[in-house]
């Protein structure tokens, strides 16, 4: 909205919040100024892109206000490309990748993506039931826990922790908190905030979604044992890195013919934080990787004339420390001060170094555009 003003011929500024959106126009003895309320919403990556286009075109004259206007509208009421059965599969192979990610066996895997599928379902249901779009994190994270305890006990040994947090990947707030931070470091400081406190009121609620399926599974006689996991083929690991962008592809709702790149910046991203643990510390590992990740995605977006979200958002959702949120939690509910205090430490100071190697990616490559 900013930069499209003046180049209508109008005095405008502007104010946003992950929940209202200020617009004032004129002069400032003449201000005009509106108040829009809005519900903040989930990623759609493909909307995203055709906003982009339409900011363009009527940046160059190509479209006038009223037909940019009317565009918009056909954009926001575009039926969704995916069908749920995708969708189902894409969540599923999201939370089985993330299992493996975090050097889950067989069996880990296995439950994960059962758990994603669940969740899956869950979020389909969700968005068609507004009641329970209120409380779908903890529900569905109290579900996480009462499935991971039941395949335990069929299973036998299983490491409950990794297939749980696996399968909530989706729902970890750790891009949020990386957001937020970001928000903050460059003096967004009310939406810094908000999205801040956002993030971590997801957190307590998985927590205590979790918490309450251990203690459904308790109730009646299910009582499992946190088992280490049986470590997996190198190979695997590879495989899972293949698959992971593209279901966050899915997920994320981005176009079919931006798969390549999502890909391509996801690997180089993951690639790039791993070697970075072989010589650094995690923080500086996380922060190498945010960085090239955020390269990347800026070098695609002025190349190609896309958001850079496109190809940066699945790739940070890969980087992001939101399973040490849940594990300071779970510290924390055992009674365990010590553990849940540095858990958390550590996923402060590794989302400031995402935050701080995004920053840092801006400056070696400025953005062709803030989305």
């Amino acid at each position: 909205m900013a930069s499209i003003a003046p180049k209508l011929g109008l005095e405008g500024r502007f104010f946003t919040s992950p929940t209202a959106i200020l617009a004032s126009f004129g002069a400032p003895e003449d201000q005009r100024t509106a108040l829009v309320r809005v519900e903040p919403g989930g990623v759609h990556l493909e909307k995203l892109t055709r906003l982009d286009g339409v900011i363009d075109d009527v940046a160059r004259g190509a479209l006038s206000p009223a037909d940019g206007s009317a565009r918009i509208d056909e954009i926001v009421n575009a039926p969704e490309r995916y069908r749920a059965p995708l969708t189902l599969l894409s969540s599923a192979l999201a939370s089985a990748t993330a299992a493996r990610f975090f050097g889950g066996g067989a069996r880990e895997v296995l439950v994960a993506g059962a758990i994603g599928l669940a969740i899956g379902a869950l979020a389909l249901w969700a968005a068609n039931v507004r009641a329970l779009g209120r409380v779908f994190e903890p529900l569905a994270a109290t579900l996480a826990a009462c499935l991971t305890a039941v395949a335990a006990r069929a299973l036998g040994s299983l490491s409950i922790s990794v297939a749980a947090i696996a399968g909530l990947i989706v729902l970890l707030p750790g891009l949020t908190l990386t957001t937020a931070l970001t928000e903050l470091a460059t003096r967004h400081l009310i939406s810094g905030t908000a999205r801040l406190m956002a993030a971590c009121g997801t957190f307590l609620a998985i927590g205590f979604g979790l918490l309450m399926g251990a203690e459904l599974g308790r109730m009646i006689g299910v009582t499992p044992h946190d088992a280490l996991p049986r470590p997996l083929p190198t190979w695997t690991e590879f495989l899972a890195l293949g698959i992971a962008p593209l279901a966050l592809t899915v997920l994320f709702r981005a176009r079919p013919r931006d798969a390549g790149a999502i890909l391509v910046v996801g690997v180089v991203a993951f690639g790039a934080g791993r070697l970075g643990a072989r010589a650094f510390t995690p923080e500086l590992a996380m922060c190498l990787a945010a960085l090239v990740a955020g390269v990347a995605a800026n070098v695609h977006s002025r190349l190609r004339r896309r958001p850079a979200a496109v190809t940066l958002l699945p790739a940070i959702l890969m980087l992001v420390p939101g399973s040490l949120g849940l594990r300071g939690l779970q510290f924390l509910a055992q009674r365990d001060v010590v553990s849940g205090i540095a858990s958390l430490f550590s996923l402060t100071l590794l989302a400031v170094a995402l935050a701080g190697g995004l920053l840092l990616a801006n400056l070696a490559v400025p953005p062709r555009r803030a989305l």
